[in-house]
């Protein structure tokens, strides 16, 4: 290879020398060139850098020989990339050369990961800025002046009326205005329902009591807050069908996430979805119905809510912090009657939690097609990204079995027996973030769901997803 000039002036102030030499062909020597001008300081903190375009021309290399190089050097900390602020070199409290022969340690010791392919964290770079933007400006302007008083605890009336009609679109959700509650989110739902949801402080005297069903596999920060709150959790087994529901007995209540499980994947079949309905009539108990990643659906039709069986026997809670981001903090529940104003009366007087105005700006955001447009897109997008994962697996790891992908934000990778703990140890001392299947497992539950990882596709930048890819590949164990 020669030296390359990369004839961008207009983007980084100078013409740029990088010198395309060395082992491992041209990303790698596009790679270490790019560092090596960085660390030397001829590229400046804040330069921004060639469009991937002008600089594969300027070089006459491949447009995802760039794309790559700028994505592991983005993940190394050298660059940073900014939706509509192009890849522009990090900004640093002290020159890079001083940091450049540090050792790659774990996450935990540096203080975050290369690569985040943790579960449950939609992609952060995409959210719909301009059209929630043009969204809150217009439930700003349009609001009434008592929307800037104290809120009320069932939240805004524009936003439970367009969740009604989105719901019953969308999901198959029969209810109506009255018997929906805004809340911050899943956490605070099970706050509200099983201790006291307001600052006073938790597991003073819920709406509902223990003992509760729930799936063998699930999110231990939840076990952990229904166990704050006094309540005791029942694992059910899982199958190929979804939560054994026939191993329900004298629960008070049961929670499932029916339309895509978490976090194995899967929907709950037909004869098990009639069946709890059953269970709960006849126990006189209510379902819980966790439809955390509903939209998100590739391989098969959309699974229509459980709540649409049997109004009065369940409970529907959704959010945005999948579809949109959590840090929107915007949920709601959907509840029988007979629930509404006990749930009122925990959450308290005035709205604590939900920001009045986020809600009215999610109500216009929904009701002009933003938020169906949106959802679209990112379907899209994860599907391809799914489709990348699965492709990679094919051709690096082909023993390895992947699972739980016609839907959601993540995969489930199957690995060989006992491979599990020190793959997601050789995972976080290459800056790895992801999570053992082992993790999920309720502590009382069956010990034979077998090794895995539970790899999460939403998180990753767009421009960073093929390095993760690459560093994932790169820990899995041999056949």
């Amino acid at each position: 290879m020669t030296d390359s000039w990369v004839n961008s002036g207009e983007r980084i102030g100078a013409d740029l020398l990088l010198e395309l030499s060395g082992p491992g062909g041209r990303r790698a020597a596009l790679t270490r060139a790019l560092r090596e001008a960085v660390r030397s300081g001829r590229l400046p903190p804040g330069a921004r850098l060639p469009p991937y375009r002008s600089l594969a021309a300027d070089l006459g290399v491949a447009r995802n020989t760039v794309a790559d190089a700028y994505a592991e050097l983005v993940a190394e900390g050298w660059l940073t990339a900014r939706q509509g602020s192009g890849t522009r070199v990090a900004e640093r409290a002290e020159p890079l050369r001083h940091a450049v022969r540090t050792p790659v340690q774990a996450p935990g010791r540096t203080g975050g990961p290369r690569h985040d392919l943790r579960q449950g964290t939609p992609d952060a770079s995409a959210f719909p800025r301009a059209a929630w933007a043009a969204s809150y400006r217009r439930a700003v302007q349009a609001a009434p002046s008592e929307a800037f008083g104290p809120g009320d605890p069932a939240g805004r009336r524009e936003l439970r009326e367009t969740l009604t009609e989105y719901l019953a679109r969308a999901r198959g959700v029969r209810t109506e205005p009255d018997r929906i509650v805004i809340c911050s989110g899943f956490a605070h739902a099970l706050r509200l329902l099983f201790g006291r949801g307001t600052r006073e402080g938790p597991a003073a005297g819920g709406v509902l009591r223990g003992p509760l069903g729930v799936e063998a596999y699930g999110l231990g920060f939840h076990r952990e807050l229904l166990a704050a709150a006094g309540v005791r959790t029942v694992p059910l087994p899982l199958d190929e069908h979804g939560a054994r529901v026939d191993a329900l007995g004298r629960e008070r209540a049961v929670l499932l996430t029916p339309a895509h499980q978490f976090p194995t994947g899967g929907p709950l079949h037909p004869e098990r979805r009639a069946a709890v309905i059953d269970w709960a009539r006849v126990q006189g108990a209510v379902v819980l119905e966790d439809d955390y990643d509903g939209e998100f659906r590739y391989d098969r039709r959309p699974v229509g809510a459980l709540q649409g069986l049997d109004p009065e026997r369940v409970i529907y809670l959704g959010s945005v912090s999948k579809s949109l981001s959590p840090a929107l903090r915007l949920g709601w529940m959907v509840l029988p009657e007979r629930y509404v104003e006990p749930v009122l009366a925990v959450k308290g007087e005035r709205e604590g939690w939900a920001s009045v105005l986020d809600q009215l700006a999610l109500a216009d955001f929904v009701a002009c097609g933003s938020y169906d447009r949106h959802v679209r897109r990112m379907r899209q997008r994860y599907r391809r990204r799914r489709d990348r994962l699965v492709a990679a697996l094919a051709a690096r790891a082909p023993h390895v079995g992947v699972t739980g992908i016609a839907a959601g934000l993540h995969a489930v990778l199957r690995l060989p027996p006992g491979t599990e703990r020190s793959t997601v140890k050789a995972a976080a001392w290459q800056g790895i973030a992801l999570d053992g299947l082992a993790g999920f497992r309720h502590p009382h539950g069956p010990t034979d769901g077998g090794d895995g990882l539970v790899v999460g596709y939403a998180a990753p930048a767009e421009h960073a997803y093929g390095a993760a890819l690459e560093a994932l590949c790169g820990v899995l164990p041999p056949e």
